[in-house]
């Protein structure tokens, strides 16, 4: 326990140890305990504050709770609730600091500094949505399955001024357009059968927050249009309902279609394409990023072997090339998920190549069987000259050294082939 005896030497006590709760007379030295209150809750919101005054009155009592005091009680007669209301303020204290490590835990994971990778592509999508996380703008993640979308999503949520409210993600391709339309604005009671009460819809959810709407262009042009409603009005009608409900949130879309090709084909609004796309991020496939493949490898090498209380320490060399010569047609997630049966398989302190998937044994580059030109077979040697220097992250020389030849004969080859 820290005795202070003024309002001083209390912040001063306040600063130099670790407080949870303030027992303060109302009457000091040198000010007033209420006034103490609001200036310990500005400087330290999780402090408790306990307000004792042998004379208490109302206005007092009604200015001190403004002020953030947990209680104010009177002395004498209330000196039997001390003991109780003590322990109260250190659980609500308890409470609000497991809060806050669970909000910090929450951000670290879901971070830019938590997306793995060092490859000039992602470096460039991440610099991108780093930007854009500071303002309200919708915005439209694209690439394959399996690129890390939701990643990003999450990850722009949490560097943006919503990251206290929710983060609401729904899979459009996964409901039939009516049980989607109930699930995203939400339905009225008697709406439809088995509608037996209201049901409050994910864009209510994300009231304040983010919605992130994973494969948008798997969506009805019925259900567009009122997604349409929502971001240019803030308005939209729930089903059987016949006022709008108002809300206040930022979209995030992602697709794996060509929704420029879906507008051209009559199953995407334009104007519904026009205003998602305010800041387009194309995330690149992991082929696109051999650089990355070895770090994403260890880190879900560590996931998996905490999981299962393995003795696994790495990756073996054979492992690693074959992992960056596969095509990864799933990208990271098929990755992650190479990764995982290799660890359930593995019986040695290392990931053999045996403990692979079959079609990531026999990893080389995929060309048609046939015989080949001349040209064909450049193309292979560029394919290869790309893949290496992506490997190495635009670094020539060691590119050169890894595919064993002159490095002028390297850059000869870059210029033949047209290699950016």
């Amino acid at each position: 326990m820290v005795q202070a005896e003024d309002c001083k030497t209390a912040l001063k006590r306040l600063d130099a140890n670790d407080i949870d709760v303030v027992l303060s007379d109302v009457k000091l030295p040198d000010g007033s305990g209420v006034d103490l209150a609001k200036e310990i809750k500005e400087k330290y919101p999780v402090v408790e504050i306990i307000l004792l005054t042998a004379y208490g009155n109302i206005p007092d009592g009604v200015q001190s709770i403004k002020n953030g005091a947990f209680d104010y009680i009177t002395k004498g007669d209330d000196n039997n609730k001390i003991i109780p209301l003590l322990y109260r303020a250190i659980e609500k204290v308890d409470l609000a600091k497991k809060i806050i490590r669970l909000e910090k835990q929450l951000g670290e994971k879901y971070s830019f500094e938590a997306i793995i990778g060092q490859s000039k592509p992602i470096q460039v999508a991440i610099d991108l949505a780093k930007k854009v996380s500071a303002t309200d703008a919708t915005v439209l993640l694209t690439g394959e399955t399996g690129t890390g979308k939701e990643v990003f999503a999450q990850a722009i949520h949490q560097a943006s001024n919503r990251k206290k409210q929710n983060f609401v993600a729904v899979n459009c391709s996964a409901f039939e357009k009516e049980l989607l339309e109930s699930e995203i604005f939400g339905h009225k009671a008697g709406a439809f059968t088995g509608a037996l009460k209201d049901h409050k819809g994910l864009f209510e959810e994300a009231n304040q927050g983010t919605i992130f709407l994973d494969e948008i262009g798997e969506m009805a042009l019925e259900l567009q249009a009122k997604l349409l409603r929502i971001l240019e009005t803030g308005e939209f009608m729930k089903v059987g309902d016949s006022k709008p409900t108002k809300v206040d949130v930022r979209l995030i879309a992602a697709t794996n279609r060509n929704l420029p090709e879906e507008v051209e084909k009559g199953n995407f609004r334009e104007d519904l394409f026009y205003r998602i796309s305010v800041f387009q991020i194309q995330l690149p496939p992991l082929r696109e990023r051999i650089a990355d493949i070895e770090a994403l490898s260890s880190f879900f090498l560590d996931r998996f072997v905490s999981k299962t209380n393995k003795k696994i320490k790495g990756i073996s060399k054979s492992a690693m090339e074959a992992l960056m010569l596969y095509g990864w047609k799933g990208n990271i997630r098929e990755l992650r998920n190479a990764i995982e049966r290799a660890v359930i398989l593995s019986s040695e302190d290392e990931i053999q190549l045996s403990d692979l998937p079959i079609e990531i044994q026999q990893s080389t580059f995929v060309l048609p069987q046939k015989e080949f030109s001349a040209f064909e077979l450049a193309g292979v040697e560029k394919l290869h000259i790309q893949k290496v220097l992506s490997y190495t992250n635009g670094n020539k020389t060691k590119a050169a050294e890894l595919l064993g030849i002159a490095l002028t004969t390297l850059y000869r080859k870059i210029t033949e082939y047209g290699i950016e």
